[in-house]
């Protein structure tokens, strides 16, 4: 009764109030009965208004930090950059050192400003779940990477392909953030292989996506999908750290759920779940 309505009650003194109403059926020896159930739901309704009103903030403060920084950024590594072009000869190498440690923080900010920007977005796109291949998205990335790094030499192996409901831009950027993380992780590694599959989880289909590289210690698995938390130094693997923050945030969106297990030395296995209709999982494998 009333699903999907903004339903009101009207006190005595004829001030109105937000309410709730179920109806349950009730068997009884004279016949069908309905009991009705009517709710305040004041708190509820401004508890939400307010948890909305700050996600509102916090994704515009997010965005306009991230734009206002970028012209600073951009004004930094541009005359640091005319120092070492125009006046090299006028500075001795600790000074070109200094000058180039600004250009490369200037570049590392600008790339973590792109990351927090795009985690914002992924709160803020409309869905529009429709039937995407997880297989052909994980081929298509695996092409990118190894177009943009043709030394590395990975193994990536999957079914023919893994139909699932997801928006399809999102479902994109999840496959390649996750494939993106396990080829970091697998550089160096003799053999680098990558597997997108599925498993059985609480009488549920879980996908997962596992790399042989260098994993991680469970005791730290819970720093894996917080923002800007890092198990590596960017020494070893350089990245933002926003990238597993992302995929866990699509998921969220779509009612789904992440999770890991590694062991160092051995790789990781990213699990995740989804609802909604079951998987279609064709025969056969690829490998490239």
């Amino acid at each position: 009764m009333g699903a999907d309505l903004d339903l009101r009650g009207r006190r005595k003194d004829g001030s109105e109030f937000a309410v709730e109403v179920s109806l349950s059926p009730i068997q009884t020896a004279d016949g069908m009965l309905i009991s009705s159930a009517i709710r305040d739901i004041t708190e509820r309704k401004r508890v939400e208004a307010a948890l909305k009103n700050a996600n509102h903030e916090l994704e515009a403060f997010s965005y306009s930090v991230a734009h206002d920084l970028r012209a600073p950024l951009r004004a930094m590594s541009g005359f640091a950059q005319m120092l070492l072009d125009d006046h090299a000869t006028r500075l001795d190498e600790e000074g070109k050192d200094c000058l180039s440690e600004i250009t490369t923080n200037a570049v590392k900010m600008g790339s973590l400003i792109d990351a927090l920007l795009a985690l914002s977005r992924v709160s803020r796109v409309e869905l529009k779940t429709e039937r995407v291949d997880l297989a052909a998205l994980m081929r298509a990335s695996a092409s990118r990477l190894k177009a943009d790094d043709p030394s590395r030499a990975v193994n990536i192996v999957a079914p023919a392909s893994v139909w699932v409901d997801l928006d399809a831009n999102l479902a994109r950027t999840l496959v390649d953030n996750l494939l993106e993380n396990a080829w970091k992780f697998t550089r160096g590694v003799d053999g680098a292989r990558v597997e997108l599959g599925t498993t059985r989880s609480k009488d549920r289909t879980a996908f997962f996506v596992r790399d042989n590289g260098v994993g991680f210690d469970m005791a730290y698995a819970s720093k894996l999908f917080a923002p800007f938390q890092r198990l590596h130094s960017v020494s070893e693997f350089p990245g933002t750290g926003i990238g597993l923050a992302t995929v866990q945030r699509i998921l969220r969106r779509h009612g789904g759920n992440i999770w890991a297990e590694g062991v160092v030395g051995r790789g990781a296995t990213f699990y995740f779940t989804l609802p909604g209709a079951p998987a279609e999982i064709a025969e056969g494998n690829f490998a490239s």
